[in-house]
């Protein structure tokens, strides 16, 4: 190879690796859990893990939409795939009382495709899995417990039963990001959730107020656990140290929950759920290396159902990385 061609080979190559991509992989993982917040109640624990491919224009996601004869939604497309745990108990887990939540956990995978113009944010997201002991909720959580020296709780044998979980849940999300002198930014997300199944059946609607110092493109802020706030793993990183702080929240009117409901078709242990329940959520986000958002957020949920003493608070880590 000449002088001049190795030249021009070895700067193509620092400035491949110098500039953030703009196609990348995104790995996420998500952990809820009320411990963070000194509390050891209801939603006691929520743990994601997912996959985000590369933004491409998916012509064959089009044709899908087509197919099945709805309108595709604008804007480069991503496939999701995720595994998730959740787990609920009630409020004394040394003693649970009958008139008091049910334990239950749900074991899924989730199936996604997200489109994103820019400015707008639409997930429609497929979770397969299954609530009951088969979700192994309650060897997790005694385990957990065990580790961090914590009261074995008490109550698994009584669980709402195995049942095979079904759940379609739809987003959207608009981003209107206003960039500010020096490198700071503010701007409030608007959405609007769906979810449809025999797990969760919910409307929702709310917001999100952020502002932060080299705020990522495409960051339409952390990702939840539904049901939840909505967030995305997804984000553009910009190589630099950023920052955002954020709060906000969602109403949700609810018609299902099956750990509140009871199984489907089966008897089982239930309480009488309320028809509205809202979370209101604040915290922080973080740029912490060249392809990384770290992100904590501390969410107080509304009573779920009659009899609940107080509201219930956790708190959410999440870590995203590009590659």
């Amino acid at each position: 190879m000449s002088g001049r061609k190795a030249s021009v080979a070895a700067v193509a190559l620092v400035t491949l690796c110098a500039a953030p991509a703009l196609a990348q992989h995104t790995i996420s993982i998500d952990i809820e859990n009320d411990v963070f917040t000194g509390t050891d109640r209801h939603y006691t624990n929520g743990l994601r893990i997912g996959w985000l491919s590369p933004d491409r224009n998916a012509e064959w996601i089009d044709r899908a939409f087509d197919r099945w004869q709805m309108p595709a939604p604008p804007g480069r497309k991503r496939l999701s795939l995720s595994l998730g745990q959740n787990m609920y108990t009630p409020e004394d887990i040394t003693r649970p009382r009958p008139d008091d939540r049910p334990y239950g956990g749900i074991l899924y995978v989730g199936f996604g495709v997200i489109a994103d113009t820019g400015t707008r944010y639409d997930l429609l997201e497929l979770d397969l899995g299954i609530v009951g002991p088969a979700s192994l909720a309650a060897p997790t959580q005694s385990w957990f417990h065990q580790l961090i020296d914590s009261p074995i709780p008490k109550g698994w044998q009584s669980q709402i039963g195995n049942e095979p979980a079904v759940n379609l849940s739809w987003e959207r999300k608009w981003r209107n990001l206003d960039r500010l002198p020096h490198g700071f930014a503010i701007d409030f997300t608007p959405h609007l959730s769906v979810s449809l199944g025999n797990v969760f059946t919910y409307a929702g609607a709310g917001g999100m107020l952020r502002f932060g110092h080299n705020v990522p493109d495409n960051d339409y802020g952390p990702p939840r656990i539904r049901p939840s706030a909505p967030g995305s793993a997804m984000f553009e990183p910009n190589g630099t140290f950023g920052w955002y702080v954020f709060a906000g929240g969602e109403a949700r009117a609810v018609a299902r929950n099956i750990f509140l409901d009871g199984n489907t078709f089966g008897d089982s242990l239930s309480v009488d759920k309320r028809p509205f329940v809202a979370d209101f959520q604040a915290g922080v986000s973080f740029n912490v290396w060249r392809y990384a958002r770290l992100a904590y957020t501390y969410v107080l949920r509304s009573k779920e159902f009659d009899g609940q003493t107080s509201a219930d608070r956790f708190a959410a880590i999440s870590l995203s990385m590009n590659f």
